[in-house]
């Protein structure tokens, strides 16, 4: 199983190799994180970035080792957005030259960057950036302004502290006239000291929400006082300004470029989903098995929490849940390949339909898994509520994956604006293609499921066939509401809340439908175990299962179930619960997430939780010495004036 879940035996290898590396290293020792104050938390993630840079140049790792063994580090800093944000714009928005000038010194970690887009009134709303770059021919230089306090750069990760370079998105203006938002590259910070440069205001937004999670990244504010950069610091690969100030913009092909970059952040966000979610629920069904309560029978011992169908309804649709993002990610990535190939090639036909797959499926599996994660530290119960679990750290630091790379109500409606026009095309006659195909199938407007007993939903095609319905018609009732407003736009404004909700259907009929493929292809190569093929089987008919359950609303209200079928739904539902509860356990331990990298008691392999928790609370600063500084000043004395009266 853990092949099919990591892509291959090799890569689970190289998975508990690094695994192993950073767990043997103390630099990485995860121990002391919960009691440092924010300044010493920083300084401490410091220390493991550069540890990580360190090993990672010592070990000559290569592009996916790297990944993996960041991903063991588990430590939030500056070196995510330095690599996965800077450096890609660099590659991605400069031209050849300026790579070859810059990206030696950015790779070498010389120049520490960031990617300041963001402003402190301005986020999903690009185009609404305040920050100017104003042209000088005179100097043959870019003016560097914030004109207004919303026009401070606010939240870019890397910036507050670590970063002396930023790729900054300013408005061009030339000769007078504003083309837009564009990117440059902004020195910010001396390379012989670290301080501001002159005309440069920049530091640390201050802490977050959570304890840990996103506390040890330097997310930072910015704002220039005119500050001039060479002509030539703008990234110049899509369009550009000439010595004269004449603007020039690059060829269509060009610029559609970025949307490979956009598909690739896209896709590893959903990958970390699956990831996050994985682990929240290996801590939850792990503990599930060890955690008794009520249930004895004559003295006997209590039942454990797994064995109660409540619990089972809870987690197990979780642990699928966390197969299906795993499996959307890899179906993204054969998206990316595809894309760029086909751009490549001068084919831009296929980008409507990724733009709306990737931005809906960031918005479903973000906001999915924020939601496990919490639902996973309720199901281990008040021990959830201990940072001992860390589960309150994992939310904490995934929970900004709903609002960067894109806000997902902002993602969503973008969806639904691409299933407006599939829905427009279908009423003219044309097939819409990809995801939105169904929408070109007028029988859907009539179809009635044909389920007559609960294991009929045992057949895909009678899942996918309900989880279509309901996206047909929620997509179309939004339509039809939107074409009867005054305007189009007006109609959008209006209809809001329907649209985002026809786009959230529209996502969970891909997640399911991918989930679906993987299952099949995986059967039709025949490499895998029946085995495990069946118990992806079993997983996939619970996520699909779970998915009509929580849309039977939607499903009833557009006629295509009667009223009997909610209950065949989660009958045949709740008759798969104790097949999944069985081998629950080996399916989370298949995402061989270490001890050390899940760093939780609740989640420990071997099971012996309340050791492990009684070790750290014993151990905890609270308790050492065994008498709390302060007694001496506020206890003592309410203690021994009531001892006298005695």
């Amino acid at each position: 199983m853990s092949g099919v879940v990591w892509n291959g035996q090799e890569r689970v290898g190289r998975l508990k190799r690094m695994a192993q590396l950073v767990a043997q290293d103390p630099v990485f020792s995860r121990t002391d994180g919960s009691h440092l104050t924010r300044p010493q938390a920083m300084k401490r993630s410091l220390q493991k970035a550069a540890h990580m840079i360190k090993r990672v140049r010592e070990l000559g790792l290569n592009d996916e080792e790297r990944y993996l063994f960041k991903l063991m580090v588990d430590d939030i800093n500056f070196s995510d957005l330095h690599s996965y944000m800077f450096i890609p714009a660099i590659e991605g928005q400069g031209t050849d030259e300026q790579g070859r000038a810059w990206l030696p010194r950015a790779r070498a970690f010389e120049w520490i960057g960031c990617y300041a887009q963001t402003e402190l009134g301005h986020g999903s709303n690009v185009q609404g950036l305040e920050t100017t770059a104003t042209y000088v021919p005179e100097t043959d230089q870019w003016d560097v302004h914030t004109p207004t306090i919303t026009a401070t750069k606010w939240w870019p990760g890397g910036l507050g502290k670590a970063s002396n370079h930023a790729v900054v998105y300013a408005r061009l203006i030339s000769k007078g006239k504003d083309h837009g938002v564009h990117a440059f590259l902004v020195p910010i910070r001396s390379l012989e000291d670290h301080k501001p440069l002159p005309g440069v205001s920049v530091g640390d937004i201050g802490p977050k929400f959570g304890n840990m999670g996103y506390n040890t990244m330097d997310n930072g504010f910015l704002a220039f006082n005119h500050v001039r950069i060479p002509r030539s610091n703008m990234l110049m690969r899509y369009a550009s300004v000439d010595r004269s100030g004449d603007y020039h913009r690059g060829s269509a092909a060009a610029r559609q470029l970025a949307y490979g970059a956009m598909v690739f952040v896209r896709r590893s966000i959903v990958m970390e989903s699956g990831v996050a979610l994985g682990r929240a629920v290996t801590i939850a069904a792990r503990y599930s098995c060890v955690r008794r309560q009520f249930g004895s029978a004559e003295g006997g011992q209590e039942s454990k929490v797994m064995d109660y169908q409540t619990q089972q309804m809870r987690l197990l649709p979780l642990i699928a849940s966390a197969y299906a993002f795993l499996f959307a990610g890899k179906w993204m990535a054969d998206l990316y390949s595809d894309v760029v190939a086909r751009i490549n090639r001068g084919d831009y036909s296929t980008l409507p339909e990724v733009h709306a797959a990737t931005a809906g499926l960031k918005a479903l599996t973000t906001a999915a898994t924020a939601e496990g994660i919490e639902e996973s530290r309720k199901l281990c119960g008040g021990h959830g509520y201990s940072l001992f679990s860390a589960l309150p750290q994992l939310y904490a630091a995934f929970v900004p994956t709903c609002t960067y790379e894109g806000d997902n109500t902002v993602l969503l409606l973008q969806v639904a604006r691409y299933l407006l026009k599939a829905v427009s095309q279908a009423s003219e006659g044309k097939k819409p293609g990809g995801t939105a195909a169904y929408l070109g199938d007028a029988s859907n407007l009539s179809a009635k499921c044909t389920a007559e007993t609960a294991s009929d939903f045992l057949e895909t095609a009678a899942q996918l066939a309900a989880l279509q319905a309901c996206a047909f018609h929620k997509a179309v009732s939004a339509a039809t509401a939107v074409a009867a407003a005054p305007s189009v736009e007006k109609g959008f404004l209006d209809n809001s809340v329907a649209l985002t909700s026809a786009a959230a259907a529209h996502c969970r009929l891909i997640s399911a439908a991918k989930f679906v493929e993987r299952v099949q292809e995986l059967r039709d190569e025949g490499r895998t175990s029946q085995g495990v093929v069946d118990a992806l089987q079993l997983l996939c008919n619970v996520y699909c299962l779970h998915l009509i359950d929580a849309s039977v609303a939607d499903l009833m209200a557009g006629e295509y179930f009667s009223p009997d079928h909610p209950a065949l739904v989660q009958q045949q539902l709740l008759a798969l619960l104790p097949q999944v509860r069985r081998i629950a356990v080996p399916l989370v331990d298949a995402f061989q997430f270490s001890d050390n990298f899940l760093n939780s008691s609740l989640g420990r392999y071997n099971g012996d939780v309340y050791t492990d928790l009684v070790s750290r609370a014993t151990a905890d600063p609270m308790n050492i010495p065994d008498v709390i500084d302060g007694y001496e000043e506020y206890l003592r004395p309410f203690i021994t004036r009531q001892a006298a009266r005695l």
